[in-house]
């Protein structure tokens, strides 16, 4: 099948990898600008026009697809660029803009997404970071026809993936792009075949998945000891949990839940121990070990080597 492929950061460029290791045709790739990246603000291609260079794919990067938007210059010459593809069907993943109906409709077979979820659970745009935050057992990902909606088209493939108590947003991404590869591949084999058949999304079991906010990132340890690692482990690699200690903001990565009873007397986010095995801190419910921080301008560290730098002590609050 002759396609077009609409995506921008590693979890697109895994799937085009994919696809192009499949054989399939691809005479264009979408995707967005360059956008400043690093410490020096380099402008940087995104990982799915890097791949496509690589590959010798031809790649627009309009700044919009919408004809009366602000850049209809753009959104003019990609439907040009989409008409001369003359492809069947489009691919889309995690590729950050708007598709307008007239994209949609371009394709005779649509465009079809790859979605990193169990669908409807997790519609928009940060499905892996909501799923561990929300202590889910499970996620996967979900083939799906792009409507007009917003993650609402019908189902065409779906496989499950669980999620461990050890995942980070980080890891699970991982997973799920080598599984959204895979799937995407069966599911233009299905439709070349005429194989595949849609499936209404439930209209029960509806939840949305927001953007992430760098406020979130801030740890609040009024609330229970799981809840709070749930949050580190969903803000890993990005934007990284943190809380406030001694005048400067520590991130926090890596956590023990401690089987130790949180003392009644103490208050939410004391420092209750210090040790090479970790920093056990007061929560709303239950005690956390720290056992993985960071300094702002650091590295990320193991505790036992954080603490030769950094002199923590029992009765120190973190959120102060």
């Amino acid at each position: 099948m002759r396609i077009i492929f609409a995506g921008t950061p590693e979890f697109a460029r895994v799937a085009l990898q994919r696809l192009h290791a499949a054989g399939v045709e691809i005479p264009l790739v979408l995707t967005q600008p360059d956008r400043p990246a690093g410490r020096g603000l380099k402008l940087t291609a995104s990982p799915v026009k890097q791949f496509a260079l690589d590959k010798g794919i031809a790649v627009a990067q309009p700044r919009s697809l919408r004809l009366d938007g602000k850049h209809p210059e753009d959104a003019a010459a990609a439907r040009a660029a989409i008409e001369a593809a003359q492809a069947q069907a489009m691919v889309v993943a995690a590729y950050g803009l708007i598709l307008p109906h007239w994209v949609l409709d371009a394709p005779p077979r649509g465009c079809l997404n790859i979605h990193a979820s169990l669908l409807p659970r997790w519609r928009g745009a940060a499905p892996i970071h909501r799923a561990i935050e929300a202590g889910d057992a499970e996620t996967g990902v979900t083939i799906m026809q792009m409507d007009a909606g917003l993650d609402t088209g019908d189902m065409l493939l779906a496989e499950k993936l669980p999620i461990t108590p050890d995942d980070t947003t980080g890891s699970l991404h991982d997973k799920l792009a080598a599984l959204g590869g895979r799937l995407i591949v069966e599911a233009l084999e299905l439709a070349a075949c005429g194989g595949l058949r849609p499936v209404k999304q439930p209209e029960v079991g509806v939840s949305y998945a927001r953007k992430i906010d760098k406020a979130e990132a801030l740890v609040d340890w009024s609330q229970p000891a799981e809840a709070i690692g749930r949050r580190i482990r969903a803000f890993d690699p990005f934007p990284g949990a943190c809380s406030p200690l001694g005048g400067e903001v520590i991130k926090l990565w890596r956590h023990e839940i401690e089987s130790a009873l949180r003392p009644a007397d103490v208050g939410c986010g004391t420092i209750l121990s210090v040790g090479a095995a970790g920093v056990g801190v007061a929560c709303g419910e239950g005690v956390l070990r720290l056992t993985e921080l960071q300094r702002a301008g650091g590295k990320r560290l193991a505790v036992a080597d954080f603490l030769r730098g950094f002199d923590l002590k029992p009765g120190m609050i973190f959120g102060k």
